[in-house]
């Protein structure tokens, strides 16, 4: 059963709607009454079949204002790489031992870069970072020998986007306590991108949906025709 508060909330949002992406942030911010401050986050419905290989999509994205959360990176680099990493801000950076410490049940981190040749020791860990999604990937930018701006992004907003079974990317776009316009830069940012990867595969109307959130709130639907430019 939803809760009284959503109950509350769901009274205050015109279901048959679509509303522009300021009105829309403006409401998710007002309906939001958790003690904390809520993530907002954003769900798009795209037109693909992700069953198929050509219209799998994957990637990331800095948000210009970031995510109001502070990423914890650990890096997989040895030497000069491993020296750039912790310059540059990573919060854990290492080899054997981290490997060793993950298999022991250790996950004090949100996201994990690895360099090139580290990767045939980060494998073994596919089994418990894969099921997570926190294994490296080069079409996240998470695989590279140019860690520091890998460590760089992250710390400044990045976010990593992915296609369900459903055809859905679901992505946080900011917190509740941010302004509405930056929310809407960080929302606008993020619909550009998926633009920009749109299959080549995919037929018909290609941005089908996108309602927006907070942690503990109903979802607000957007007008896409203010969005998708």
């Amino acid at each position: 059963m939803a809760g009284k508060k959503y109950l509350e909330a769901l009274k205050q949002i015109d279901r048959e709607k679509a509303y522009d992406p300021l009105e829309a942030i403006e409401l998710v911010k007002k309906i939001s009454t958790a003690k904390f401050d809520e993530t907002v986050e954003v769900a798009v419905r795209l037109g693909v079949d992700p069953k198929r290989a050509d219209q799998q999509i994957r990637g990331a994205v800095v948000l210009p204002h970031g995510t109001g959360k502070t990423q914890r990176v650990l890096v997989f680099a040895k030497g000069e790489k491993a020296k750039e990493a912790e310059a540059a801000g990573a919060d854990y950076v290492g080899d054997e031992e981290y490997i060793n410490k993950i298999q022991q049940g250790w996950f004090d981190f949100d996201v994990v870069v690895a360099t090139p040749d580290m990767m045939g020791q980060v494998g073994k860990l596919g089994r418990v970072l894969g099921p997570k999604g926190l294994m490296p990937n080069p079409k996240t930018g998470t695989v590279t020998f140019d860690v520091a701006k890998a460590v760089k992004e992250i710390k400044a907003g990045k976010i990593e986007y992915r296609v369900d079974k459903a055809g859905n990317i679901h992505a946080p776009i900011g917190k509740v306590s941010f302004d509405s316009q930056k929310l809407h830069e960080n929302l606008q940012t993020l619909i550009d991108t998926l633009i920009k990867v749109k299959p080549a595969a995919a037929k018909g109307q290609y941005i089908r949906n996108v309602t927006i959130s907070s942690t503990m709130g109903p979802g607000v639907k957007i007008n896409l025709a203010k969005v998708v430019k």
